[in-house]
């Protein structure tokens, strides 16, 4: 919850980011996380306090975000809103989301294209994801309300807990929570 106050603190990231980008080195700044979505709604707050609008956000977005912690159902809207490109990911939930048994990776993939995403990250770590990348990019087409619903319903039960998304319930994955100095110092403005 505070890397936020870290990202726009006086001598933070915030002032670096911006640096490089006056010497033509960045050109989008954007925000990531995939723990809980309330962190990023933070730092679309904060971001706010400081007169600050991100280009790009990236954020879990698969059919399990949907009923636990769900960056789709409470951030996505403001992205789209606030015009800040969004950014897809882990729409098989690093595989974990294939083990419950209730959907294809086809499936998942459609469902992750199907919002208004800039791009869905897949991962490719072998030629099987691959191969299910390509072959859902061929047979894309946005899924129908009744197709959500339905994916949905299937994924609701196996969802509540976030043991298919242990991303958001561990700390494992999360880098700022082993290295906060990756954000800097905690210092007031």
């Amino acid at each position: 919850m505070e890397d936020p106050d870290r990202f726009f603190a006086r001598e933070g990231a915030l002032e670096a980011v911006l640096a490089a980008r006056q010497a033509g080195k960045v050109r989008y700044v954007g925000f990531t996380g995939h723990t809980d979505p309330v962190v990023h709604l933070r730092m679309l707050d904060v971001a706010a306090g400081h007169n600050f609008s991100f280009d790009s956000c990236q954020m879990p977005l698969n059919v399990m975000d949907a009923h636990f912690r769900s960056f789709g159902r409470q951030v996505l809207p403001r992205l789209v809103e606030q015009g800040i490109a969004v950014l897809g990911m882990k729409p098989l939930g690093d595989g974990n989301v294939l083990r419950a048994g209730t959907v294809t990776a086809i499936e998942c993939l459609h469902y992750a294209l199907s919002p208004p995403t800039s791009v869905v990250i897949n991962g490719c770590e072998s030629m099987v994801r691959l191969d299910q990348a390509i072959q859902a990019a061929v047979t894309f087409a946005p899924l129908s309300d009744a197709q959500i619903t339905a994916l949905l319903a299937r994924t609701r039960d196996e969802a509540m807990t976030g043991e298919y998304e242990p991303f958001k319930t561990t700390e494992m994955f999360d880098g700022t929570a082993h290295k906060p100095e990756w954000m800097g110092e905690m210092r007031t403005i």
